[in-house]
Formats: C-alpha cells, sequence, structure tokens
C-alpha cells in the first residue's frame, strides 16, 4: 500500500511566483466521500487515476496508476462530478524538499494553497518565507471538497 503524508498552508505572500515550472491540471472525482476517493487527473502530458483512503492526520492511502490520456478525456468528459477542479501546479524545491503551489482556476480561482509531502509526520521541514497558516485537515481546502463547494462560494475567504 502506497501512503501519503501531505501538510497544506496557505500563502502568506507572493514570493512563490516566477519559482519552479507550471503544470496545467484538469481534475475530477469518480467517488469522493469521507472513506475514499476516486480521482482521474491530467496534468501536462500524463493522465492518471488515483485512489486515496481516509485521512488520519496528515496521512493517507493512496495508489496511482498512468492511463491512456483518451480514457481521462473520456472519463473526465463523461462520467466525473461536476464541476471538475482546473489548476496550475507550480513544482518548488526549497532545503530538500519540493513545494506544489496549486493556483486554482474557474469557480476556484482565487485561492491558492501549497503543499508538501513527506516521509513522516514529524519531519522536520524548513519552510519558505512565503508559506503562510497551516489548512492540513480543514476539509474545505480538500479539491474533492471544491467541486461540491467552490471557492467562489465561500463566505469567509482566508
Amino acid at each position: 500500500m502506497g501512503v501519503e503524508i501531505e501538510r497544506k498552508f496557505l500563502l502568506a505572500s507572493e514570493g512563490w511566483r516566477g519559482q519552479g515550472i507550471p503544470t496545467r491540471m484538469r481534475q475530477g472525482y469518480l467517488v469522493a466521500d469521507a472513506v475514499r476517493t476516486v480521482r482521474v487527473r491530467i496534468e501536462g502530458e500524463r493522465a492518471v487515476i488515483t485512489i486515496k483512503g481516509k485521512s488520519t492526520g496528515a496521512s493517507r492511502g493512496e495508489w496511482e496508476y498512468e492511463i491512456p490520456m483518451a480514457d481521462a478525456t473520456e472519463l473526465l468528459d463523461g462520467l466525473c462530478e461536476q464541476p471538475q477542479v482546473e489548476k496550475i501546479r507550480h513544482r518548488i524545491e526549497h532545503a530538500g524538499h519540493t513545494w506544489e503551489v496549486d493556483e486554482f482556476l474557474g469557480l476556484n480561482a482565487g485561492l491558492v494553497v501549497a503543499e508538501i509531502e513527506l516521509d513522516a509526520e514529524d519531519e522536520a521541514f524548513e519552510k519558505p518565507d512565503w508559506i503562510g497558516q497551516e489548512v492540513t485537515g480543514e476539509k474545505r481546502y480538500y479539491n474533492s471538497s471544491l467541486i461540491r463547494m467552490p471557492y467562489a462560494q465561500w463566505q469567509d475567504k482566508p
């Protein structure tokens, strides 16, 4: 079983801009509930299907498999819940870790979050100065939640 250990943060400044390589992503959900998610994603020239289990702290089971682009497009266009999540991901190297800054588009435009994947929940890491408040575990920031309650509908935006 694969395990994902991920922490999520809001941004404190625009200091991340101009760093990393941007990749446009489009993703949709075949299943998105409290116990599991099954996601289809096109990221640049690559397509994947990802299965994730229930989160416990910053950890959860994760399995990801590359699939043909035509299959991903068909699943996104025909079977996935709507609306889908669209974003530009910037992968930024900092102090031995990769930060993924997601700049959301469409109904989630204006939301920008950063994630870091770790090898252990208690692993030490250095935060860049543009990292702000931690929102790990706050469900409204989950991509799977953004299909049901897009950022455009939030009353209390950060």
